[in-house]
């Protein structure tokens, strides 16, 4: 079994995060689903920014 490195890990859940928040656009739910992962607050926090800011220059595209 392969171990995933800690930033593949970091691009693979921001990924899923995206999709997610790209179908349901919404803060509070993201941090939940940020949380599910295991992480501490300030990771959620920081992938709920990252995410959004993600978002953003996708739609402004």
């Amino acid at each position: 079994m392969e171990i995933m490195k800690s930033d593949e890990k970091r691009s693979h859940r921001l990924n899923y995060l995206l999709k997610y928040y790209l179908i349901n656009p919404k803060e509070n739910d993201l941090y939940l689903r940020a949380k599910q992962m295991g992480v501490t607050d300030s990771t959620a926090k920081d992938y709920i920014r990252t995410v959004i800011i993600q978002a953003h220059k996708i739609h402004s595209k």
